[in-house]
């Protein structure tokens, strides 16, 4: 964080409305506003549709800042509100046939975050405000690396220290109180950074925002690293601070009193799912548990299964899955590692991934559950990633049916260079079909020719009447044509 953005948090007394999804029947939509405020500041009334006021629940008190949250509904409506204070916010609580959806991911940058002009930085999320205008979204997903919190490494002298620390040093460390303070303040200090930013705050006090984590929401490559590291008492202490960063910010509770869209009740996964009328939203856990050797994890894997098969009949199903589910032959990246000086720096990027070498097994498991809900119960399935800082997508042809994948990333993160998502075209050309006669293949966008686009993009996904369509906005670009999904 830089001094100027510093200085920008210790003077403001208020952040939020910021505005989280609880599902919805035909009637009602239940949500959740999270608001930051001063320790000692009053805090201003929440009206639901101009009439209830609502009472808010302290979350936490932590480093001179309360967390409050106000658990209201609103009628199905296109022109719903709530106000708080003085400001009164429209929400589009309309889930019925005409229905459109937003999707993020990547909101920011491993070096410099922060230091980017916020009309450049935010320029997307300024365009998703226009469009917000001009057709409202009734939901915005978040599908991973909300805030870019590698700086974490530099906050406190012992945590800079133990990073250049030698391997011995390092498991024999303690995670001091100082530590555990420093690391926890920075997490939220950084939330707040990225949610203050006027062009987010629009939208995320606007839209219900559905989120899931992923590794640059703790630090890069959380789970890929080698075991001996995962078990440090510091790497471990940082997970628990980013976990607790990330149960206020992202899904708006208290760490141990987690909403009931969580499905494992003990926490050791944070995976979740959401009805609502015609849809179901499903977000797989993919860091709480991730070891070098698996990536889902005993409770993810006791609890998405029995999500999926349990959808209310006729729902289609929205899975977000952080790392792109369909990918590039990575094997022979992998392979090509070991014989390139110093290269290995780079395996846990290609470990995150479900189509590494070690994770194979995992993903034809994962891909089998995948064909049989969609066969066996009947339900559309359309798997949302991000992650990867380029747009692409990709099918998976089952027995039955044609399982659509859209990647959107990254809505701030800087796009990479146009030999990059050559280089990886090149390799999804290679292609890779790890379940024999189910083929999973990366595509072009509609209109484009590489297999990835290295720009700037986000993704909405709109439902009309039965019939649901997918469009990327690209940054330079425009709009994609419509995708029949």
């Amino acid at each position: 964080m830089t001094s100027n953005e510093a200085k920008t948090l210790s003077d403001q007394d208020l952040f939020g409305p910021f505005l989280f999804a609880r599902g919805a029947d035909t009637r009602m939509v239940k949500l959740a506003a999270l608001v930051v405020a001063h320790e000692n500041a009053e805090i201003p009334e929440l009206r639901a549709n101009g009439r209830d006021v609502i009472a808010p629940t302290k979350l936490a008190t932590l480093f001179g800042r309360s967390y409050w949250r106000f658990d209201f509904e609103l009628p199905k409506s296109r022109a719903a509100h709530y106000s708080f204070g003085s400001e009164t916010y429209e929400v589009c609580t309309d889930l019925g046939d005409d229905l459109r959806i937003g999707f993020v991911s990547c909101n920011g940058q491993e070096d410099g975050d922060l230091d980017r002009p916020l009309e450049d930085r935010n320029a997307l999320w300024a365009d998703l405000g226009r469009e917000h205008a001009k057709q409202p979204f009734s939901l915005l997903l978040h599908g991973g690396d909300q805030i870019y919190a590698d700086g974490v490494w530099h906050c406190h002298p012992d945590i800079i220290a133990w990073d250049k620390a030698k391997r011995r040093e390092r498991m024999a460390t303690g995670f001091s109180d100082a530590m555990r303070d420093a690391v926890l303040k920075f997490y939220l200090d950084h939330y707040l950074a990225i949610y203050g930013q006027p062009q987010i705050s629009h939208m995320l006090a606007r839209v219900p925002s559905l989120m899931m984590w992923d590794d640059h929401d703790i630090f890069d490559g959380w789970g890929s690293h080698k075991k001996w590291f995962q078990g440090t008492a510091v790497a471990r202490g940082m997970f628990a601070c980013a976990r607790e960063a990330f149960c206020l910010m992202q899904l708006g509770c208290a760490p141990d009193e987690l909403p009931d869209m969580v499905m494992d009740r003990d926490g050791k996964s944070l995976a979740w799912r959401v009805d609502f009328p015609g849809v179901t939203i499903i977000a797989p856990d993919l860091r709480s548990e991730r070891t070098p050797d698996a990536i889902m994890g005993e409770h993810g894997w006791r609890d998405v299964p029995k999500a999926l098969e349990t959808v209310p009949d006729g729902n289609r199903i929205l899975l977000m899955s952080s790392v792109p589910v369909i990918g590039p032959r990575l094997s022979l990246v992998e392979m090509m590692l070991h014989l390139l000086p110093k290269a290995q720096k780079y395996e846990d990027d290609l470990r995150d991934q479900w189509q590494s070498r070690w994770h194979r097994r995992e993903w034809c498991r994962f891909l089998e559950l995948i064909e049989q809900v969609a066969n066996d119960h009947d339900h559309e399935i359309t798997l949302l990633s991000g992650e990867i800082h380029v747009a692409t997508r990709g099918t998976f042809e089952t027995r039955g049916k044609t399982i659509h994948q859209l990647v959107a990333s990254g809505i701030s993160h800087t796009a990479p260079p146009v030999t990059f998502a050559r280089a990886l075209g090149l390799l999804a050309w290679i292609g890779d079909n790890p379940l024999p006669d189910r083929p999973t293949k990366l595509k072009p966008l509609p209109e484009r020719k590489g297999t990835y686009c290295a720009a700037r993009n986000y993704l909405t996904l709109s439902r009309d009447d039965t019939n649901w369509h997918a469009n990327w906005h690209l940054e330079g670009i425009g709009w994609t044509p419509d995708l029949r999904i």
